[in-house]
């Protein structure tokens, strides 16, 4: 009698999606998922009212369509034909290639999937407005390029220019950041790739990645076919709609890959996925001081991952050099992250969020996580919790066993503890729509829990396709 070696890919189901039940009564399960999504949108809908309400009367949000940061305007653009053939051929075809295509050849439909959806989406808007002048606002990167003809002038000049009375104070999105988001960009100005245009690709080509980062951390820790079901959602995630407009895409593919091959390394044992990892979180804290809370979602990695750690432990020594050699070279350099994430909070409160009011803010920033995740991922997380604190994963065939479905939800349940200590901080009052990319893409594997994806899908898509035909985003 032969056995089936591990290596080989599993066989796919003959239907991606389950049988629908024989009665016309939705199962206690999917209503569920319903009440979920449907408290989901009224947060959203609140959310609006009140702000609206509060901004109308007080002024003190500071942004044009409460809870986002944008303005009422409907259009169509070059991108809608694009935008709208790719959500069908998606949630047509998605869920079945997913469970059928060989992995090799998955993650590169996944990744080309996400992308086409984010160009497609910021194409609504025109290439002008939507991808090449986005990052050349007054308060983007590409503003200071020519400040950084002496890179290591101005690394050890850097925390001089944080606070808004300082003499040439940095734009916001600059001061907000640890230098190496603006670097990023001055990098890519000195190999020839210069602009908005080649900036607004990078962040799209990069922070589309982060789909494929996000598979391979599943694959490794939970199961192969839960990271198949998680593809065609995080591939039209309704987040793509920002991802295409600000640099956090970027930032959330740094992040993602730092995760999953941090998953590689206590998976198999891989020192050098570990050193790799560990350069990847130190590049994050050094991308955006938020990031920082990743440490969480690597936590819950080497906790899922600990007997193999125990094993090994040498595997945290790469890990730990790795993650030492970003923060050791900005200090040589000259730059202290802790004096500038210490100014970075007083120049914060000199600004918006000295204004904007943590009452409101504190739940209303969860209505734009609704936004960027979509309804399908209220209802997954509802089935997160459920298997969490009881093992259930009821309505779909074929399922993987208890133990893959734990790791799962406890790799979401850390990404949402991330987001939530976040939001609790009172330092990200507003704008979350975009700022939270990197933490949001974790939330999205939560829809693998779900029956009747395409369903399901759908409803991201449209969500995806009414905000970015309705609104003229501010990112």
């Amino acid at each position: 009698m032969t056995r089936t070696p591990r290596s080989a890919e599993p066989r796919a189901p003959r239907s991606a999606e389950p049988p629908a039940p024989r009665s016309g009564v939705p199962s206690r399960d999917l209503r569920g998922d319903l009440y979920a999504a449907g408290a989901a949108a009224l947060l959203v809908t609140a959310a609006v009212l009140i702000g609206r309400h509060i901004e109308d009367t007080r002024h003190t949000l500071r942004v044009g369509w409460p809870p986002v940061l944008g303005s009422w305007g409907p259009h169509v653009g070059p991108g809608t034909p694009a935008a709208l053939l790719v959500a069908a051929l998606t949630v047509a075809y998605g869920p079945t290639l997913a469970a059928r295509l060989p992995w090799r050849a998955l993650l590169p439909l996944a990744w080309g999937t996400s992308m086409a959806w984010i160009f497609s989406l910021a194409l609504i808007d025109g290439w002008q407005r939507g991808i090449a002048v986005r990052l050349t606002t007054r308060y983007e990167y590409l503003q200071v390029i020519d400040r950084f003809h002496d890179i290591p002038a101005t690394l050890r000049d850097f925390t001089h220019h944080i606070l808004l009375h300082s003499p040439d104070h940095w734009p916001a999105h600059i001061a907000g950041h640890p230098p190496a988001a603006t670097l990023t960009f001055v990098l890519l100005d000195r190999i020839g790739l210069r602009g908005g245009g080649w900036a607004g690709v990078w962040c799209v080509t990069v922070g589309a990645t982060a789909c494929v980062a996000v598979l391979v951390a599943i694959r490794a820790l939970a199961d192969e076919r839960l990271a198949r079901r998680a593809a065609p959602f995080l591939a039209l995630a309704p987040a793509a709609v920002w991802m295409g407009t600000s640099a956090d895409a970027y930032f959330a593919a740094v992040a993602a890959w730092a995760i999953a091959l941090l998953a590689l390394a206590v998976t198999r044992g891989s020192l050098p996925a570990a050193g790799a990892s560990g350069l990847l979180f130190g590049l994050t804290c050094y991308l955006s001081y938020g990031l920082t809370l990743f440490a969480l979602i690597g936590a819950a990695v080497l906790l899922l991952g600990r007997h193999r750690v125990r094993e090994r432990p040498v595997l945290l020594v790469p890990l730990l050099a790795g993650a030492a050699v970003v923060p050791l070279a900005f200090t040589l350099a000259g730059f202290d992250w802790w004096e500038a994430y210490h100014l970075l909070v007083t120049r914060y409160y000199q600004g918006a969020g000295g204004t904007r009011p943590y009452g409101y803010w504190v739940w209303a920033n969860l209505a734009c996580t609704v936004l960027i995740t979509g309804l399908a991922t209220a209802a997954g997380l509802r089935r997160t919790g459920a298997v969490l604190a009881h093992g259930r994963h009821v309505g779909q065939t074929g399922n993987p066993p208890a133990p893959a479905r734990t790791r799962l939800a406890l790799l979401v349940a850390a990404a949402l503890l991330a987001l939530l200590i976040a939001d609790l901080s009172g330092m990200s009052k507003a704008e979350t729509e975009r700022i939270w990319l990197p933490f949001a893409i974790w939330l999205l594997p939560a829809c693998t829990f779900l029956p009747r994806p395409r369903a399901w899908l759908t409803a991201q898509a449209v969500l995806a396709l009414l905000l970015n035909h309705l609104l003229m985003t501010g990112w």
